[in-house]
């Protein structure tokens, strides 16, 4: 079976994990936590960062920071993973869902436009499978309306919008480092930002509201979100190979693009390649339709390769779909998409098995 994800470790992470074990600095202390927190910031551009037990906690935490909460609404994507809209309802706060771009499958400014009213706080927006959203125009209307900008950049990172890293436009930004993320450790995540009191407020509710300067006194109620001093080893191995494994899922994105063109199928390629660095975090294709994708997943499945659908839109699934409404992109793209295998690792082998199988499944049909 050629999976469709899977994280790779070296040596430099097994040494960090060692020199853990054998000093027992293994819980949320630790000389790792420190460093891993201010080379990822450095690598991203930001001033501070702070790390967490996983990227959906890091979604709660950065909106806890901004004080939303019961009576606001924040807009977001409906395209996304449920984390993105589950933190949301964690706070109180209302999910209202945005449309899509077809061309780069981002969420759509004129859209969060006219949702916006009176109870918007924030717009939480996903770079979504590596690729940058529209973020002159995302900034543009969140300072017309006055309204916060997270960063959900789970699947993104190390990606670019005109030059500059995502994660540095917004109030504060939100990674995810699970195993199938372009680097890993194992579960855990990031809250990053550029704002002095945002960062502290973050640091305190992660960690039981401690404050900052009175041992074991609380004054807030916080949460236990910490990062352990062994994750973040790990991601500060993974972290000195981010560029290689993404130049790797790159070249990979290329060849599958290349490979496919004659396929009746839509690649999701990078739609402006001079200001736009798409990471591809998943190299991801459209069928004709839901029956299509379905045949072609079960076809590929035959192959001994593993594929997955692309997200279902978040404003179909049971719990938020009380209230009806068609986001006919979102919705387009949900039902149609796979994920093909996009680890940086894949053989030239696994490569053309992939691509031989989706041009099989396609020979002769109309």
């Amino acid at each position: 079976m050629i999976p469709v994800y899977q994280p790779t470790l070296g040596e430099k992470e097994k040494q960090n994990v060692m020199e853990c074990l054998d000093s027992t600095w293994i819980s949320s202390k630790g000389r790792f936590v420190r460093a891993f927190e201010s080379e990822f910031a450095a690598y991203i551009g930001t001033k501070y960062g702070t790390a967490v037990n996983n990227g959906t906690v890091a979604l709660h935490l950065a909106l806890l920071a901004l004080g939303i909460g019961k009576g606001d609404e924040v807009i977001v994507p409906s395209l996304t993973y449920v984390a993105s809209v589950n933190t949301i309802h964690y706070t109180g706060a209302t999910p209202v869902f945005a449309d899509s771009l077809l061309s780069t499958w981002q969420v759509d400014p004129d859209d969060i436009e006219r949702k916006i009213t009176r109870q918007t706080r924030a717009i939480l927006l996903v770079h979504l499978y590596g690729y940058p959203c529209d973020m002159d125009r995302i900034m543009e209307i969140a300072k017309k309306h006055n309204i916060f900008v997270i960063e959900d950049c789970a699947e993104a990172i190390g990606s670019e919008y005109k030059g500059k890293k995502v994660g540095t436009f917004g109030d504060i930004a939100c990674f995810s480092f699970f195993g199938n993320k372009t680097i890993t450790t194992g579960e855990g995540g990031m809250v990053l930002t550029n704002d002095a009191t945002l960062y502290e407020r973050s640091c305190r509710l992660k960690d039981q509201g401690t404050a900052k300067d009175r041992e074991y006194w609380h004054d807030i109620i916080g949460y236990n979100y910490r990062m352990t001093n062994i994750c973040a080893a790990i991601g500060l191995g993974q972290l000195e190979r981010a560029e290689e494994f993404i130049e790797k899922k790159i070249a990979i994105a290329e060849y599958y693009s290349k490979r496919l063109e004659k396929a009746p199928i839509v690649c999701h390629k990078n739609a402006d390649p001079t200001n736009i660095r798409h990471t591809y975090w998943m190299f991801s294709i459209l069928a004709r339709d839901a029956e299509e994708r379905a045949a072609l997943r079960s076809h590929m499945k035959e192959d001994g390769i593993e594929t997955r659908p692309t997200f279902y839109p978040a404003h179909t699934l049971p719990m938020y779909s009380e209230k009806y409404q068609k986001l006919p992109t979102a919705e387009s793209i949900g039902w149609r998409g796979i994920n093909l295998p996009s680890w940086p690792m894949l053989t030239q082998e696994q490569l053309d098995t992939v691509c031989d199988s989706i041009l099989s499944f396609y020979d002769g049909r109309s």
